[in-house]
Order: C-alpha cells, then structure tokens, then sequence
C-alpha cells in the first residue's frame, strides 16, 4: 500500500462563488387580480397587459390607372363584384342589393370592396362577373407591360398575386360568372374562387407560355388543386384554350350552362347558385369553407385536426342551437350568422 507524500503540492482551490443577486418578483395588480384568477385559478398571478395585435400591412401602393380597367361593387347578403362599368339589368335577387364604381376605379378599388366585403357581416356570397359582354377578364394588357422595365414587371405581377389572394381568403363563399373569355389573370381570378360557372361557348385557359411568360397570380397552384396535376401541367405547357363545357367535363368549372341572347347565362346561373347558398347557417358554411381550404394543404390527419378545430367554433353558436330547435319543431330554421 503506497503512502501519500504531504509534501506533494496540492492544486489551488477555487475562489468562493459569489452569490447571484434575485431578481425581484413582479407585484400583483390589485386591479387585475380577480380576472387573473378566474382565468387560470387561484395561483394565476397577472403577467403584464395583453399584446394587441399588429395592425396589417399596408397595401402596395397603387400604380397608375389606365382606362377602362376593371371597377367593382359588393352590397347586400349576396354580393357581386363586377369588371365593367354599369349596373347589370333586372333587380337584385335572393335580397342582394348593388354598389357599383365608375371606370377608371382600378385595382385600388376592388382591394378596398375585398376589404369591406371582408368585415360585413351581412354579406353571405360574392358573384364575381363582367359588364363587357363576351369577355369575363382577358387578362393583362401586354402593350402596357412591353412598357415596363423588370422592376416594374415583377411589382405589377406582385400585386396582381396580392390581389387574387384577397379574393381567395375572403370568408364567405364565392362564385365566377364567366359569360366570355377568361384567359391568363383572368382565368386566375375564376380559380381564386370556391366556385365557377361558365357558358358553354365561353374560353378558359392560361395562355403564358404562349407569350413567352408563365401563370403568375397562383395559376400554377390553383390549378393542379382543381384539374390534377397532369392535365395543369398539359394545359399550362400547351397554353391551350377549352370553352365551357370541356372545362365542366374536367373539373374546371362547376357547371357549364348554355349561352342567352342576353349573354349572361351564366351570371344567372351564378345567382341562382347563390340562392341555394343564402338560406344556410352563415357560421357554419364559413368555417366549412375555412375547413376545407386549410385542410387541403396538409396531411389528412392535420386535415382532420382543423376540421374538429372549425367544428368547435360552430358547437356554442346560436344558429347551430336555431336548426336543432326548427328541425325538432318541424318548421324552417331562421339563421342570424351568430
């Protein structure tokens, strides 16, 4: 057994620590604590004032107007927004009242009508349709964009994505009347919407490539969710044109209709389709329509997910209580959007 030598020089001990100064405990809000408490119980302490939430961000600043671009209009339970400059003939149906703006309105003006058709409650559809009569939206004017340099091109395609995106958030249901020509933008703008009618003799196709461009406002997105891949990428490569009732054939349009003297077959329809969807709980076909949209970009577990999420927001609703009553009472259910 070895010996320990007491001569051998031991290592230097550390300096002590020094103690680490508390940070003093936030005092209890007098004012706050009950609330506090009857949110999180007993030992729920106030942690500071609630975080408002950020205002959103502005709109891109609007680039000057050229004559004749589009203006729109919203009003009533069920809304239209229009691309011409009059109000459509015949009186509004399904209790629809009418705004309109005069040209050259812009897209300025229909980001401000998205705006507030976005935060009126009275609203349960919007119809989007067209004043020129053959043509639904033709897309882009190419003379003007041969005019811009490349950072004017990439801001005006910008906004132009800001502006179908817009359309594609607004809660309530929406619907394309397309009674003409949709091409490009303007078969962009038709996809942006939950739902599409078109006349049979109408045309409909993403026309870019042969421009020398390519779908910019959510073509190439919305597209594929709504044909297949397969066919998008064919009609997208091809930059073919289909009329009304090939589109219904593949999925493209909900119902082709075949066209009126008047040239409006399909706006009609449209309002008809509108009708069907007025009488519903409000509530309930908002948050069917959030379900589905949120859904559809994740797996089908999440899906299911935001599904019961959605599910749970309608459960305390007045009108869910409205339908079991009439339904039990035999009678018509009388939905307030509450």
């Amino acid at each position: 057994m070895m010996a320990t030598d007491s001569r051998c020089p031991r290592a230097p001990s550390r300096p002590p620590r020094r103690p680490r100064p508390r940070r003093p405990r936030p005092r209890r809000d007098p004012s706050r604590t009950a609330a506090a408490e009857q949110r999180g119980g007993a030992n729920a302490q106030w942690a500071g004032p609630a975080r408002l939430p950020l205002p959103p961000p502005p709109l891109l600043p609007s680039p000057p107007v050229r004559r004749g671009a589009p203006c729109c209009g919203w009003g009533g339970r069920a809304a239209c927004c229009c691309a011409g400059v009059a109000e459509p003939p015949g009186p509004p149906r399904g209790g629809a009242r009418r705004c309109w703006w005069a040209r050259p309105a812009g897209s300025a003006a229909l980001f401000s009508a998205l705006e507030q058709l976005r935060f009126d409650e009275k609203v349960r559809v919007v119809v989007f349709k067209s004043e020129v009569k053959g043509v639904f939206c033709a897309g882009a004017d190419l003379k003007e964009r041969a005019k811009m340099d490349d950072e004017e091109v990439g801001y005006f395609v910008k906004r132009l994505r800001n502006l179908m995106d817009e359309i594609a958030a607004l809660p309530v249901p929406t619907i394309a009347a397309i009674d003409g020509y949709a091409l490009g933008g303007g078969l962009e703008l038709a996809l942006a919407c939950d739902l599409r009618v078109a006349a049979s003799s109408a045309k409909m196709g993403l026309i870019e490539a042969t421009r020398g461009l390519l779908p910019g406002a959510g073509g190439t997105q919305r597209l594929p969710r709504c044909v297949g891949i397969g066919l998008a990428k064919e009609l997208i490569f091809t930059g073919r044109q289909i009329d009304g009732e090939q589109a219904a054939s593949v999925g493209l349009v909900n119902h082709a209709v075949p066209q009126n003297s008047e040239g409006d077959a399909a706006y009609r329809r449209a309002l008809t389709l509108a009708e069907e969807i007025l009488p519903q709980a409000p509530f309930a076909v908002k948050m069917g329509k959030l379900a589905i949209n949120r859904g559809m970009e994740v797996d089908i577990a999440s899906g299911m997910a935001i599904e019961e999420m959605c599910y749970a927001q309608n459960i305390p609703t007045r009108d869910r209580q409205e339908g079991m009553a009439a339904f039990r009472e035999k009678r018509p259910p009388r939905f307030i959007g509450k």
